[in-house]
């Protein structure tokens, strides 16, 4: 249905303008009611958008800032691959105590997130030690070498307890920051793992010891290196990832 479908959010509905950072989804600036808005139009499940959408507004609930869902005039959260959210307002953390203020933020998301459900069709990375595929992944697609890198980095992470992860916090535009808030924004590739994979921050940020920073860092690695197969930052986020 494309973009017809931000009329199911009332009459009073605009789009203003593309937004950037959205790989897998159309993202732009909207106006819903009169008021600021974004929506994201991609082609995830219903299954998918049903556990992201109730994610979100469980993190708001509980105190977190996050792009709240905004729902249809009949009350749906999303609506043929369109979600409605709130704007947040900041900029990206530029500072190490910028930095150091998403660890604590990403620690809370873990904190509140134990024992939540996969999302629909997804795999953990130490899923991923006996599976092949899992949404993006398709490690049928990598060169068996590879593989057993990627593996080898993963199952140091076997045993941990699991939570939701946001995925790619290290990306300053998946941040907005004021004095008084962070909020984490763009939660496309969130998924239920081992919550050091969102700890690898720029200078350390989270305050991991040599060794917990090492084990993080090569299974983070090896996850973009299995998601992105086979473009050019695959292949040097593989590079990363020490041979067997």
């Amino acid at each position: 249905m494309g973009w017809e479908a931000l009329a199911q959010w009332g009459e009073d509905t605009a789009r203003i303008e593309r937004l950037t950072g959205g790989v897998a989804n159309d993202v732009w600036s909207v106006r819903v009611n009169g008021h600021l808005a974004v929506g994201r139009l991609g082609t995830r499940s219903d299954a998918d958008l049903a556990w992201e959408t109730e994610l979100l507004r469980y993190l708001d609930g509980e105190g977190m800032t996050v792009p709240v869902p905004i729902p249809t005039t009949d009350g749906r959260l999303f609506a043929d691959g369109l979600v409605v959210m709130t704007y947040m307002e900041g900029g990206p953390p530029e500072t190490q105590a910028d930095w150091r203020r998403v660890a604590d933020t990403l620690r809370e998301l873990h904190r509140l997130t134990r024992g939540w459900p996969q999302r629909p069709g997804w795999r953990s990375s130490t899923d991923l030690l006996h599976a092949e595929t899992g949404t993006k992944i398709d490690l049928g697609a990598m060169p068996p070498e590879s593989v057993a890198r990627c593996r080898a980095a993963w199952t140091r992470l076997t045993g941990r307890l699991t939570c939701v992860v946001h995925g790619n916090p290290n990306n300053p535009g998946n941040v907005r920051m004021t004095a008084n808030q962070v909020a984490l924004i763009d939660w496309d590739e969130a998924h239920v793992d081992v919550p050091d994979l969102d700890l690898v921050l720029p200078d350390n940020a989270a305050g991991l010891d040599d060794g917990a920073y090492d084990i993080a860092a090569q299974a983070s690695a090896a996850w973009e290196a299995a998601v992105c197969w086979d473009d050019a930052y695959a292949v040097r986020r593989l590079a990363e990832v020490r041979a067997v």
